[in-house]
């Protein structure tokens, strides 16, 4: 034994002869989940079957059960460094490398460490350890992860100042979530197993709150699923590893927004359901803006029809932007490790395909181990089509071309004659591909073919031999003519095809300013439907734009801007149908086809704001109606019962002293004014609380706000309260003062721990506590009562509410209504929690006014 452990380390405490150690982390959404208890368990195994293991570094933060995993561990003693007048501890990472144990305990990843230690972060510490070939078992809590700072700061509101790389967890050989759920980490909590007990209020209503825990527990189980994939990828790329790996079938299927749209959609939807495969639809817009080689001009309804049919049929949609379409497709299908493409057939005619293969056969042929599926569909090519039918030159600019088409060829011929005995034949072959080039930049394809075949017979009768006939005896000849033809086609073919596309990226950019003005109206203006009319009927240069409605087999005027707006469709310039019952009609001219694309975008914006008018309307009377309704029965009864029982007590005393047949004693006179002073008290009460809510139902309440200590308001709030001597008060007169109103807080206070003594009684008196926050002072009032039912915390707010109570206990439940007024008032808070155990607790918060010399305790 002794010569093998010669033989593991050498003489400064370095292992050698080994591989770099293993790290494993144990990730946890939030302190208290139990990662240190798993380490320690993790460990404990490892002693057990014989692993030589050493404690480098645990904090247990006195918690029992996770010391008590401590015992029967060699705990390696920690470095003392003195810091600023204070003697620290840290993990003393040399004696852990001259014992060179297997593995290595070090708790807390993302320490940072004392100044002056061997290393500036404890993960540089481990790094040490782990080159040094110890195995390392450590901890992480996701908030100390770089990548996820920020959204954890969004979350909590508080920034960690201590993080770790995610390069260095996702380095880890293993990483393993401890989980618990959001509510059993709030019990453990509440049981004083995380935290001291001084801390756990603070912590329940702060970083704690059940929100909060979600949504770190949900960014601990995104991460790590992400780690799974990662994984692959590392191990992959470590074993050279190209091949696309059929881990999960996907299926995607690229659509041009053409009409065979749907038809792929649904083809590919048999596909990937015999394969069991996920599926994902792809449209591919071109970086311009414009539509793919051979494919369409996509419309928002086409487009909105095929997103639909996917979502319909379980599929994902996705829209990529790429120049080159093949290449872009490819690139998709790659990144989500697709296994099958689907394709349509080109539309394309014959002719079209000699000159350019098509998108098919370039994702065919680079597709490598992704299948590709060509599916057949009506809109095919069958016949040739007529692609420049007709130019998309403007017409003065094709006249000016066949001008030119006669004068520039004949200019040149001019020129050569002129200067012939200095111009030999090549230099007027030059001069007329010149002439060509320059009318079919100018005129496009036709003047272009006149140019050419002028300047070849011009060409032919003046400067070839024979001269002044049009007899071609040299094949050259041939050959220059055929040129001549070619050159005005190509030319000519290039200015339409740039033509095409500027009137094309001209109306798609109008287009989309068009439709992103419809919605930001719709989401924005307070009358959507009559402003997104009026936009319309501006943009069209229509009189008149109407939104019509069929209810009971007759057409109703919904909404409409203009003159004389239609009655029906059929008397309408133009028609569009947003649903059968439905119709955006328009008065003033006829709309080229082009144009309805984006009047259907806005009949489909026009019928959402219908809906959204109809919908905030109806919403609205029904929160009156019900708010009508509350605040009826809540003043009946309120005054039925609350008001007319202290008046039922005064009545009653005031008939006692008042009758002549009773012989009453100084003692029961005495009670019975008490008993009238008592209810008249309770009275006032009740009225001021009702006109309090009064006044801030007008906006008539204007506090007067300067620096205030909670200690001082507490002690005049609870002078006034019935019942104060059972308040426990725990308020430090050094807390930082608040920005107030001492009145209005009085007040808010006094409602508070009236209605704790009130609603809340149970074992433990009230307790009034106070503690600092985030540049926030707040108050607790804590008492251990029934509490609130589930869902409740809002509405306890709520006027004439009781909290759920039934009982006999007096008020008309104003009380915190007032108080939540007063608070919003003064730029503060106030909002209710339940009290760990069992109860209710209401946190008043409000802006510390911080002072230089003061020390918090």
């Amino acid at each position: 034994m002794e010569r093998e452990q010669t033989e593991r380390v050498s003489s400064t405490g370095t292992r050698t002869g080994s591989r770099r150690g293993e790290l494993r982390i144990y990730l946890g959404a939030a302190p208290g989940v139990g990662k240190t208890y798993a380490m320690l368990g993790e460990a404990a195994r490892r002693l057990e079957r014989g692993t030589d293991v050493v404690v480098g570094f645990v904090q247990t933060h006195g918690r029992r059960k996770t010391a008590d995993l401590l015992e029967g561990h060699e705990v390696v003693p920690r470095k003392r460094i003195v810091h600023r007048g204070h003697e620290l501890t840290e993990m003393d990472v040399e004696a852990i490398l001259e014992r060179a144990p297997e593995v290595a305990v070090v708790d807390e990843l993302a320490h940072t460490n004392v100044p002056g230690s061997r290393n500036e972060k404890r993960w540089h510490d481990v790094r040490e350890l782990l080159e040094a070939g110890i195995t390392v078992l450590s901890t992480v809590n996701v908030q100390h992860l770089q990548s996820l700072n920020d959204v954890v700061e969004r979350i909590t509101g508080v920034r960690q100042q201590e993080t770790i790389p995610d390069e260095v967890v996702r380095g880890a050989e293993q990483v393993e979530l401890v989980d618990i759920t959001p509510e059993a980490l709030r019990r453990r909590l509440a049981h004083g197993n995380v935290y001291a007990a001084e801390r756990i209020d603070a912590a329940l209503s702060n970083y704690f709150r059940a929100g909060n825990l979600t949504a770190l527990r949900e960014l601990a189980l995104l991460w790590v699923a992400d780690q799974v994939d990662i994984a692959l990828q590392r191990y992959r790329a470590e074993e050279r590893i190209t091949d696309t790996w059929e881990a999960r079938e996907r299926v995607v299927v690229a659509i041009t927004g053409g009409p065979e749209s749907e038809t792929l959609i649904r083809r590919a939807t048999r596909i990937a359901t015999r394969a069991g495969a996920e599926l994902l639809v792809l449209h591919i817009l071109r970086g311009d803006g414009l539509a793919g080689p051979g494919s369409v001009a996509v419309g928002p309804s086409v487009l909105g029809r095929c997103r639909q049919l996917a979502e319909e049929v379980g599929a994902t949609f996705h829209t990529v932007v790429g120049d080159h379409v093949p290449r872009a497709l490819l690139d998709f299908a790659r990144g989500v490790n697709a296994t099958q493409l689907v394709l349509g057939t080109s539309r394309r005619s014959r002719f079209d395909r000699l000159l350019d293969e098509g998108i098919g056969a370039a994702v065919v042929h680079d597709s490598g181990p992704i299948d590709v599926h060509m599916v057949t569909h009506e809109e095919a090519a069958g016949r040739l089509r007529r692609r420049f039918a007709r130019s998309a030159l403007r017409p003065s600019r094709q006249l000016l071309g066949w001008v030119l088409a006669l004068a520039v060829p004949a200019l040149a011929t001019a020129v050569g004659v002129a200067f012939r005995p200095a111009l030999d034949l090549s230099t007027n072959v030059v001069d007329y591909f010149l002439a060509i080039t320059i009318v079919a930049l100018v005129g496009g394809l036709g003047p272009a073919l006149l140019a050419a075949v002028l300047s070849g017979l011009l060409l032919n009768f003046f400067f070839t031999e024979p001269f002044h006939t049009f007899t071609v005896h040299a094949q050259s000849n041939v050959i220059t003519l055929i040129a001549m033809v070619v050159v005005a086609v190509l030319v000519a073919l290039v200015v339409d095809m740039a033509a095409r596309r500027a009137k094309q990226a001209s109306s798609a950019g109008t287009e989309a300013t068009l439709l992103a003005s419809y919605a930001r109206t719709v989401l924005t203006d307070p009358r959507p439907l009559e402003r997104l009319l009026e936009k319309v009927r501006e943009n069209f240069g229509l009189s008149s734009v109407t939104l019509l409605e069929r209810r009971e087999g007759r057409w109703h005027r919904v909404a409409s801007t203009g003159p004389d707006p239609c009655a029906e469709p059929d008397s309408a310039d133009a028609d569009i149908a947003v649903t059968a019952e439905v119709h955006l009609v328009l008065r003033g001219r006829t709309l080229p086809a082009a144009d309805r694309r984006a009047l259907e975008a806005a009949a489909g914006q026009a019928l959402l704001a219908l809906r959204q008018q109809r919908m905030a309307a109806t919403a609205a009377q029904a929160e009156r109606k019900a708010a009508a309704n509350e605040l009826r029965t809540a003043l009946l009864s309120a005054v039925g019962h609350d008001l007319r029982t202290p008046l039922t007590s005064i009545k009653a005393a005031v008939g006692s002293l008042r009758a002549q047949d009773i012989e009453l004693s100084p003692e029961d006179t005495d009670e019975l004014l008490a008993t009238v002073e008592e209810s008249a008290d309770r009275l006032v009460g009740l009225v001021n609380n009702l006109l309090d809510s009064s006044r801030l139902a007008s906006g008539a309440v204007s506090p007067l706000l300067r620096p205030v200590g909670y200690d001082e308001v507490v002690s005049y709030a609870l002078a006034n309260v019935d019942g104060a001597a059972a308040v426990r008060v725990s308020v430090d007169e050094r807390l930082p003062m608040v920005f107030a109103d001492p009145g209005l807080l009085e007040r808010v206070v006094a409602n508070v721990v009236d209605n704790a003594l009130r609603h809340g009684g149970g074992h433990e008196p009230v307790a009034v506590r106070a503690s600092t926050h985030a540049e926030q002072v707040e108050l607790r009032v804590v008492d251990h009562g029934r509490g609130l039912p589930k869902g409740a915390a809002e509405s306890a707010f709520a006027p004439f509410q009781r909290l759920g109570d039934r009982g006999n206990t007096p008020g008309v439940g104003l009380g915190l209504s007032v108080a939540k007024g007063f608070m919003e008032a003064m730029g503060g808070t106030i909002r209710a929690e339940d009290t760990p155990g069992g109860g209710l607790t209401v946190v008043i918060s409000l802006p510390a006014r911080r002072e230089s010399g003061v020390n918090l305790p």
